[in-house]
């Protein structure tokens, strides 16, 4: 089989984070590989942190995308000002994208790109990690059959601490640009994390946000953008939901989870201890352990496992199950055989869900939590 070429746009500076999980989670499968980037902001930097990698450096995605390279998909690694254009750019192009979250800056962006996506065709998918989780897969399949009966409930969470403190100010370069409204947009902790938890409640459920009453708070003196994130939600069939999120919980690293209430049972899924979901159906508790091999999950899934049971799956693979979503998309559509169905992971459509949501509740929240409805 032949590896996948990839691009990748951002993600090449020295305290960037995304972009070297990418490059691992990338080359997990050996089945892709990075070829070309336009990895920094200045053509110096962007040729330097090339040669570093090994791959052929670019100034910026204009030159990339005109170099002629032969690129199955991009990867859009930037800060969020600066995944629009190379998105547009890409899809225009006939190329397939992954682009992180949040999709755009703003929701006129969103629409602009998911419009895109629809009339175009072309893949793309947002790099909503967690998604990629076989356990949070296996939740959204138990809602989907039924397993729970209907949906009543959802608390969708995600706490961390690193922002508890200033650290923007001595020079900490992933809180530098979110919390700058220029480079982050209306929200900062609502745009970084509290998509995710809007994501895990939506996606997993198949519910969207109908309305929201929001909480936005910024605790340390000079911020700009809000550093908490509290919202409740009326979705789409009458069940509420309580989207949270903060970045001043100290001790608390990455405590995202989901549980789900139903009027056939309840589920249950931690991000720290994500090789298990909890099923309650009052009678008794069923735990899932994740490993190839158990057949409790569906064919829909398998083809996104990888080891045996007892050896676990987690950050980068799930991130590397997003890139497997798309590389079967893109060897179906380049009519290889015995590929398998590529998994629903979240596109540009989603994206736009998820601006649209964080416009409504920073809207609540400058009204006092007055109920903002969201148009779907």
């Amino acid at each position: 089989m032949k590896k996948l070429r990839v691009g990748m746009i951002g993600g090449g500076g020295p305290q960037n984070f995304f972009g070297g999980v990418h490059r691992r989670a990338l080359h997990l499968d050996g089945t892709r590989e990075l070829v070309a980037g336009a990895l920094r902001r200045t053509k110096e930097g962007s040729l330097a942190a090339a040669a570093d990698l090994g791959i052929t450096g670019y100034a910026d995605y204009t030159e990339l995308l005109n170099s002629g390279e032969d690129l199955d998909y991009v990867v859009i690694t930037t800060t969020n000002d600066a995944h629009f254009a190379p998105a547009k750019a890409c899809l225009e192009k006939g190329i397939p994208v992954l682009c992180e979250k949040p999709i755009t800056l703003t929701v006129k962006e969103a629409e602009e790109l998911a419009l895109l996506v629809k009339k175009s065709k072309v893949p793309f998918v947002l790099a909503h990690t967690y998604t990629g989780h076989p356990m949070l897969m296996l939740a959204r399949e138990m809602v989907k059959n039924g397993d729970l009966g209907e949906v009543r409930k959802i608390e969708s969470w995600y706490n961390q601490g690193w922002l508890a403190q200033d650290i923007e100010k001595d020079g900490a370069k992933q809180a530098e640009w979110r919390v700058d409204p220029k480079r982050a947009g209306i929200s900062c902790c609502g745009g970084d994390i509290g998509t995710h938890a809007h994501m895990a409640a939506r996606w997993v459920t198949g519910l969207e946000v109908k309305e929201v009453s929001a909480r936005l708070n910024t605790f340390v003196k000079g911020r700009k953008l809000d550093d908490d994130f509290n919202t409740v939600c009326e979705m789409t069939n009458g069940a509420t939901a309580l989207i949270t999120a903060t970045q001043v919980a100290i001790g608390y690293k990455n405590d995202n989870g989901l549980k789900i209430y139903g009027t056939k049972g309840s589920l249950e899924w931690h991000q720290e201890r994500s090789g298990c979901l909890t099923v309650k159906s009052g009678r008794e508790d069923k735990v899932y352990w994740i490993g190839a091999g158990y057949d409790y999950f569906p064919a829909s899934i398998k083809p996104y496992l990888r080891l045996p049971a007892g050896h676990f799956e987690d950050f980068l693979e799930a991130l590397a199950n997003l890139h497997l979503t798309m590389e079967f998309t893109v060897r179906k559509a380049k009519g290889e055989n015995n590929i398998p169905e590529a998994y629903p992971h979240p596109s540009a459509a989603d994206g736009l869900a998820g601006m649209k949501f964080i416009a409504a509740a920073v809207k609540s929240s400058v009204k006092k939590g007055a109920r903002v409805k969201i148009s779907n």
